[in-house]
Order: C-alpha cells, then structure tokens, then sequence
C-alpha cells in the first residue's frame, strides 16, 4: 500500500514537472511570436496615414492577394482561424501545417489593414497553436503530448491578444468541447497563458481594461437582477442571430457559380460602397466603437444607433464570406457591446455601460459555449463588481444560443434541455435535433386538448 502511494506520487510529481517546464517554455515562444504578429498588425494599421486616399479603396485587391495565399500555400489558414484549430485538436491530434503561421499572419494583417471587418484573436490562437505543433514535430513528441501541447499554444495565443491570461488560458480549453473543461490540460494552458502573457508585456504590448465606475449596491437590487436576465436573453438571441448570419452568408456566397478570386474582388467591392454609405464605423477591429460602448463619460452621447450591432454583423459575415482572414471573436465583442449599448439605453439608461459589458461577455459565452472563459474575462476586464451579474449572463445566453456555435467543429458534450434529443460526442455541424418523445407525447396530448376545446368553442 505504501509502496503504491509513493509510486503514484512520484508519477505525478514527475509528469507536474514536465508540464510546467514544457508548458512555461512554449507560453515565452508562442508569446513572443504573437507579439510580432500583434506589432506587424500596429505597424500596418499606423501606415494607412501614407496613402494618398481612403485606406478601404484597397479592399478588394487585399482580398484577392489573401485568398490567393491562403488557396496556394496554407488551406487550413482558410476563414478565422480557431476552427481550423479545433478541427486539428479532434481529428489529428493537433498536426498543423507549419505554413499556417506565416501565412496566417500576412493574410490577416492584409485583411485588417484595408479594412475587412475581422479580429486577431483567432489568428493569435491559430499561430500559438502552429508553433506549438511545430515544436512538438521538433522534438519528435508522442501524438497525445503535441496534442496538449497546442491546446496550451491556443490558451497562450488567446491569453496574449486578450489581455486577460486566466481567461484566455480557460477559453483555450473550454472551446474545445461543450460541456467539458479538459482538466488534465488545464495547469499547463494556466501557465502557458500566463508565460505568453507576461512575454507580451515585457515586449511592449499594451492592453485596454475599462473602468466602468459600477459597482454593487450592498442591499440586494432584485428589479436590476430581473434586467440582466432579461438581457441574457436578449444576448442570447442576438448571439443566434450572428452564427446564423456567419454561416448562411459563407453558405450563399459559395454557392454563387463564379471565381473565388471574383467573389473577393466583387465582395471588396460591395463593402467599400456599403462603408460609403454607412460609415467607416463598420470595417476593420472596431475597437473604437467597443471602447465609446464601454466609456461612462460617453454613455448618452456616444454614436451608437440601434441597428450597429446588426450591420457590423453583415459587415463581418460579408468579409468572412468571400475569403478575408482573421478572426471573429473581436467582431463579437463589438456586436455584444454595442447590442448591450442599445439595451441599456431602451431598458436601464442609468446601467448604460454595465449592458454594454454584460453583451460584451455574454454575447461571446453564446456564440462560442465558454461560459466559465466570458465570466472569468469580464472580471479580468472590468473588475469584480461585475462578476455575479457577468455569471448570469454568460450563462443564461450560452444556454438560450441552443445547440450551435460560431465554431462548427466543436464537439457536443452535453444537452442544453432535457426535453431535446440530441447526439452526444458529435460535430456541432453534425447535428440532428429532435424532441423526446415524452415531450413530443405532451405536445401531441396539449394539441388534442386545445383542438377540442376549439370544436367545443365553435359549437
């Protein structure tokens, strides 16, 4: 007995060791490399002053050179990135293409720097886990460690663009499957994502973190609880409304018989006349709009209208569509604040920003089925105060979003109602939905009923 206790110990005591070394010297890496990709995406965004006309007139030429790239040297660097990451981690035990990083990289910032309506976060996961992968080819590691090792590439990718280590740390094991945190990756993704963060820092990166001057009233406010669940829901639909819009619009624009080098060219054309229109509010990061969003001093002035969060949705879904890089995470962030701008604004005007941050999490727990990740992120974020009413929303958004994800390859762990019958262990893209057929009983027994009562009522 003692002699087993001693063994099991020991074990442990070794494997611990080797994971934080391991997950310590990949976190410095993979921070280091994001951080190029973050200066070079700066470097690019600062350079638009150069030229001699509006950034966006290059679009559709950006686009065309992108999917050029990615169709000719890195496939897998196709659309926003953390998909294809997920995919890798399900089906190849996390063997990605070396290319991907360059590529990634160059196509994004392409992307951005004329305008398409993307983010950096996927981008930042995909390349943490390419060098990951790349190491473990390196160092010739078994299938089931290089597999660990980038979910920790994803977690330290995620923890450096974030800003938010614990958080990113957390998403990166979190998004993998719905319903499950994988609890044996989970000390080296923390210090991964903790290394990568720190090696940001010490390079220069800068986060943004918002002072929201809210914080909780001693006595219970039940009437501002009762309005943050309704606005979970409210986040919930908007968050339905977004996968749906993502993914019908790629759908449709596939489907167009012609060029997918016309198709980007055409498509480039199509949103530089939309931002003509509308405003330029709509292309690129965004991260102005989601900083007025979050600004308390700016709450009843800022120009948000209640239709932004709808256009930068088709702004995005369009820039997805015809084959623009990055990722769609920072997109998310503005559709959630600014929705939850626009909620606080109709529902709670003195609680303006407090919505607004609300969206900004809840919103992203939705479309992506990180709960835990989006509460623990609008802590890092926006302070402590907000946690308890950042919990309920993440978490009633993420159950009212149903069985879908901006991710399709994510896998399906758990059933988000009893009365659902759904395939376990399955491909979100994969699902078939149906109702229990106790439910379908009730429902058949409920319609009966409500059919007599109407012939009685005709009588």
């Amino acid at each position: 007995m003692v002699q087993e206790h001693i063994t099991e110990q020991t074990a442990i005591f070794f494997s611990v060791t080797k994971w934080v070394f391991l997950s310590s010297i990949v976190g410095i890496i993979i921070g280091a490399v994001v951080t190029l990709f973050l200066k070079i995406l700066e470097y690019s965004e600062h350079s638009r002053d150069l030229l001699p006309f509006s950034y966006y007139y290059l679009l559709p030429f950006a686009l065309v050179l992108t999917v050029w790239l990615v169709k000719t040297f890195a496939p897998t660097a196709e659309g926003h990135g953390t998909e294809k990451v997920i995919s890798a981690v399900h089906k190849d035990y996390g063997k990605i293409n070396v290319a991907v990083i360059p590529i990634k990289t160059l196509a994004t910032v392409l992307t951005i720097f004329a305008g398409g309506s993307v983010g950096k976060e996927g981008p930042g996961a995909q390349i943490g886990a390419g060098v990951a992968s790349l190491l473990s080819s390196l160092l010739k590691f078994r299938k089931e460690d290089r597999k660990k090792l980038v979910i920790c590439g994803i977690s330290a990718g995620f923890a450096t663009v974030f800003g938010t280590p614990i958080a990113g740390a957390i998403f990166g094991v979190e998004v993998l499957i719905i319903g499950v945190i994988m609890y044996d990756v989970l000390l080296p993704s923390f210090i991964a994502g903790f290394a990568a963060f720190t090696t940001a820092q010490f390079l220069g990166i800068e986060y943004t973190y918002y002072n929201l001057h809210f914080f909780q009233d001693v006595s219970l406010d039940v009437w501002l609880i009762a309005k943050v669940v309704l606005a979970a829901l409210f986040f919930g639909f908007i968050s339905d409304f977004v996968i749906t819009s993502v993914s019908h619009t790629a759908k449709f624009i596939k489907s167009i018989p012609v060029s997918v080098y016309l198709k980007a060219f055409g498509g480039g054309v199509i949103i530089i006349l939309m931002t003509l229109v509308l405003g330029e509010q709509y292309i690129g990061l965004g991260l102005g709009t989601i900083s007025d969003a979050l600004d308390p001093s700016l709450a009843h002035i800022t120009d948000i209208h209640w239709y932004t969060f709808i256009l930068k949705t088709l702004f995005t879904s369009i820039t997805l569509g015809i084959g623009g890089s990055g990722g769609i995470i920072t997109p998310i962030f503005y559709i959630g604040a600014t929705s939850g701008h626009f909620f606080g604004t109709i529902i709670s005007p003195e609680h303006i920003t407090l919505f607004a941050a609300l969206g900004f999490v809840s919103v992203l727990s939705a479309t992506t089925n990180t709960p835990i990740a989006s509460t623990i992120m609008a802590v890092e974020l926006f302070g402590i105060d907000i946690a308890h009413y950042a919990a309920l929303g993440a978490v009633i958004s993420f159950l009212i979003s149903g069985h879908r994800s901006i991710f399709s390859s994510q896998i399906l762990a758990m059933k988000k109602s009893e009365m659902l019958q759904v395939k376990l262990g399955a491909e979100i893209e994969d699902m078939n939905i149906s109702l229990e057929e106790y439910e379908k009983g009730k429902i058949e027994k409920f319609k009966d009923r409500l059919g007599r009562k109407n012939k009685k009522g005709k009588k």
